[in-house]
């Protein structure tokens, strides 16, 4: 990773610690739960994504760097809220997916967020089982 990318991942996650912890709890924010790869509990980040059909669709801003990319590697199944209801779902990791045209699909604030901030971005699609 490059030294900008690398200042850009600190300045973000070090953001972030602060702020998912008041997102998450907003009824009406997206927020996907994955599995903590060591601990077993569960984790909530907030997200930026879409339904589109028996899918969410959303991208990962720092790829497998992003805590919740790592625990999907450990364990895919996650649960999605989505408008205040948890979805239960798999999660699939893309790399071969044009995150810049996947972005453009995608609700335009988070989008410009993650094109902005992000470096190594990864597509994530979960298949939605509820």
């Amino acid at each position: 990773m490059s030294p900008n990318a690398e200042r850009k991942y600190r300045a973000a996650t070090a953001f972030q610690r602060r702020l998912n912890p008041i997102m998450r709890r907003l009824p009406l924010q997206t927020v996907l739960e994955t599995t903590g790869r060591t601990s077993g509990l569960p984790r909530r980040t907030p997200v930026g994504g879409k339904r589109v059909g028996d899918s969410f669709w959303l991208v990962s801003e720092f790829g497998e760097r992003s805590q919740y990319v790592r625990n999907i590697k450990a364990d895919p199944r996650v649960r999605v809220r989505i408008r205040g209801r948890w979805h239960p779902g798999t999660a699939h990791l893309l790399p071969d997916d044009d995150t810049a045209v996947r972005l453009r699909s995608l609700p335009v604030m988070n989008s410009a967020a993650v094109r902005a901030i992000g470096a190594g971005q990864l597509t994530v699609r979960v298949d939605l089982s509820g």
